[in-house]
């Protein structure tokens, strides 16, 4: 049973395989395109996981979308008699709805000497959310909850999952959401581009919440555990702002009024205006009013579910610093979330949703093994032949670069010589196996360095990544040292959670610890990623400090997909060392 799960024509398009039941491939499309949050039909997506799973498309049995357009048809049919919007947003909501329903005739014009005789599945947005947090998760049942932007005009999900079945028992409809909350602030704050929320994450403990009361006019929280909008600061619910996009990098409207000017007695700050402190102060109150929203909603559905394992998903999922204080303010005792929460996930839950409807009997096979993630590996991996291919067609301008190029076979010594290299204060490039699904690059697509070197976070956001000077880099830790330098001590796989560190370890490790002492972990475990593993072990037996500074290996643009992306990155850059495979690349 072949399933190809789609997220489409929304930020982060992607595509998965699902094989009787078990999760194969999956990858965005923009590590194919090279724009990020690619929005569209994920062609190149869909061709990788057909590859990866040696299927041709005629081979797949179903084809399954996030999104239902026919869902919550009443409520839509009824805003639009009360409140009648532009007309411009219903004719966007109708050219949306047609592109989502002409699946078919996308995969003729990717697919032109195929046929397609499958079945096309549209599977509810928030549903998608909650199937792919719940079902690959480690538990047997969970309060799940999706909370983001839009999709099939609600913003926010919740339910019970126990086994393979989801129960929705509460949802949040348009125009409320959090989602759009944080994005306007966002927008405010002079941080225009999709998916720039992260910036005001990593802005706001340079601040103090001293806008909170004014954004509790904003939002406003609901007994049962919801929340609502203050309209007259938004302009979304009545001229519509376009989220679903043909090809190419999703752009939003102006999500915010005018009146969000008079309420906080300050302009909206443009993109190349420099950042002072009520800019810090907006940053920190917009991520306060979010918790205060976000953990009224998780106490209500522990309240409703009774249940201590909690699942995560939606665009809200990825606000990791929220995420890093569950324990603290709810009851929930466990934590999932998978690496690609977002809407790209939603490709997953969608696959696993139809998986789930399926009979195993009438198939004529039996039930797999129930499948669990526990590691993100799931895009394009290259051979070492391949990789020395490469370099041999690149040799001219590799030796124009100084660069020096030696094969290290054996495994612990590749991972002793790279440790040694980043003990010495030098920025390495890893590409390493199967890339990473989700945004973080978590051990195969990465630019590692020593988190010891106080001055490590400028020199990478200077030479390296060239973006803004507060960002924080995150710590890949060994998953067995976490309570000692942590002062929470849980599995964090996905880099989905910031915990404190420890104050006493804070000046061992000035370049992955931010501002009010808290890091944006990944736990690494030798079963995970062995090689991973083994390097930071290394680095460990070398220095007594058992993590890695971790960032993503690209430069204002996706992570890198292939070696050559890699080592075109690697030379344009001021990066020391790449290590491609098995290859020691040094200049």
């Amino acid at each position: 049973m072949n399933i190809i799960g789609l997220n489409a024509f929304h930020g982060d398009s992607s595509a998965c395989l699902v094989q009787d039941g078990q999760l194969v491939a999956a990858a965005e499309e923009e590590r194919f395109q090279r724009v990020k949050h690619w929005a569209g039909f994920p062609a190149r997506a869909i061709s990788y996981c057909l590859e990866a799973g040696n299927v041709a498309l005629a081979d797949v049995d179903y084809i399954c979308i996030n999104s239902n357009s026919r869902a919550n048809l009443l409520r839509k049919t009824g805003y639009a008699l009360r409140h009648k919007p532009d007309v411009s947003f219903l004719l966007d909501r109708i050219k949306n709805r047609h592109r989502r329903s002409n699946i078919g005739a996308e995969l003729a014009t990717a697919f032109p000497d195929v046929r397609f005789t499958g079945q096309i599945v549209a599977v509810e947005h928030h549903l998608a959310h909650l199937v792919s947090a719940h079902t690959v998760s480690p538990f047997a049942t969970s309060a799940c909850v999706s909370l983001d932007g839009f999709g099939d005009f609600s913003s926010t999900a919740w339910g019970l999952g126990t086994g393979p079945d989801i129960e929705v028992l509460g949802r949040v409809y348009f125009p409320h959401s959090l989602g759009i909350f944080y994005q306007a602030m966002t927008q405010f704050l002079g941080f225009p581009h999709y998916g720039d929320e992260y910036k005001v994450m990593g802005l706001a403990p340079y601040g103090r919440a001293r806008f909170l009361q004014q954004l509790r006019e904003i939002v406003s929280l609901v007994d049962n555990g919801s929340f609502r909008l203050n309209l007259r600061y938004f302009c979304h619910y009545r001229q519509g702002v376009d989220y679903e996009w043909s090809s190419g990098s999703p752009r939003v409207g102006q999500l915010f009024s005018r009146d969000l000017s008079e309420l906080l007695h300050m302009p909206a700050r443009s993109p190349d205006q420099p950042l002072g402190q009520d800019h810090f102060d907006l940053a920190r109150s917009t991520q306060a009013m979010y918790e205060e929203a976000f953990f009224h909603l998780l106490r209500a559905i522990y309240n409703q579910t009774q249940e201590r394992h909690l699942t995560l998903s939606g665009g809200c999922a990825m606000n990791s610093v929220a995420n890093g204080k569950v324990y603290r303010k709810t009851p929930f005792t466990k934590l999932y979330l998978h690496p690609a929460a977002g809407d790209a996930g939603g490709a997953i839950g969608a696959a696993f949703w139809q998986w789930h409807q399926l009979d195993p009997g009438s198939t004529g096979r039996e039930m797999q093994s129930r499948f669990v993630m526990t590691h993100a590996n799931w895009g394009p991996e290259y051979s070492a032949d391949f990789i020395s291919a490469m370099l041999d067609r690149k040799a001219d301008e590799l030796k124009k670069s100084g660069c020096l190029v030696k094969r290290i076979n054996d495994g612990d010594h590749l991972c002793a010589q790279t440790a040694e290299a980043v003990a010495e204060g030098k920025v390495i490039g890893w590409f390493q196996g199967r890339m990473e699904w989700g945004p973080r690059a978590l051990g195969n697509r990465s630019i590692v360095c020593d988190p010891r070197r106080a001055d490590m976070k400028d020199i990478l956001n200077r030479k390296i990544k060239r973006r803004e000077s507060f960002r924080p880099f995150a710590p890949s830790v060994l998953r067995h040292e976490v309570a000692q330098w942590f002062e929470e001590d849980d599995d964090v796989p996905f880099m989905m959670q910031v915990f404190q560190i420890r104050p006493e370890k804070r000046a061992q490790i000035p370049a992955v610890t931010h501002v009010d002492g808290s890091g944006r972990l990944q736990t690494v475990t030798e079963q995970s990623n062995p090689l991973y593993f083994t390097l930071i072990s290394s680095f460990a037996d070398l220095t007594g400090i058992p993590m890695v500074l971790n960032t993503s290996f690209n430069e204002n643009e996706p992570v890198v997909c292939t070696p050559a992306q890699a080592l075109d990155c690697f030379l344009r850059t001021q990066m020391d060392v790449l290590v491609l495979g098995p290859f020691f690349v040094t200049r």
